[in-house]
């Protein structure tokens, strides 16, 4: 338990030490977002008859403790997309440290300000499990798929995203 507190308060601490200017944090807080929105989705998709009891991701991570269908779920959206649970915690975290320091991007916005966002969270981050966070989530939003086959895919990101204005 000490080792888990330890792990978390280490993620907290580079969380909130980044140093990124205004737009460099939107932009990864664009990514981040997306990923997020694309998880709760996929599991609604997997559980249809419960989309109005899950109407955010955080009452997914609240009712997965109990709810044995609801976990399998989660468990399963992470498998297909490549991501485990401390990616999350660590995406979980970032979103609430900077969200309400952030804006949200769009793809093409994104990529008018920074052509190599990669290349930026792997020199500035440099917390092990929040890098390899922030870059699957740039993963899976850039390359539009999950760490799947294609044909095991069933509908792209893309697809899954809700369209946001700028």
């Amino acid at each position: 338990m000490l080792a888990s507190q330890a792990a978390q308060d280490e993620l907290w601490t580079a969380v909130l030490a980044l140093k990124f200017t205004s737009m460099e944090l939107s932009i990864i807080y664009s990514y981040v977002i997306e990923v997020l929105i694309c998880l709760h989705t996929r599991v609604l998709e997997k559980l249809p008859d419960l989309v109005r009891s899950l109407p955010t991701l955080a009452s997914v991570l609240r009712r997965k403790v109990k709810n044995k269908r609801i976990r399998v779920a989660w468990e399963s959206v992470l498998e297909e997309c490549g991501l485990q649970e401390g990616d999350t915690t660590a995406l979980c975290t970032f979103f609430i440290a900077h969200g309400d320091k952030a804006e949200h991007y769009s793809a093409k916005v994104r990529q008018m300000y920074i052509r190599d966002v990669t290349f930026m969270i792997t020199n500035m981050v440099k917390n092990q499990a929040l890098q390899n966070a922030l870059l699957m989530a740039v993963q899976l939003i850039e390359k539009g798929k999950a760490v799947i086959a294609p044909e095991e895919q069933k509908s792209s990101l893309k697809e899954l995203m809700p369209i946001v204005k700028n």
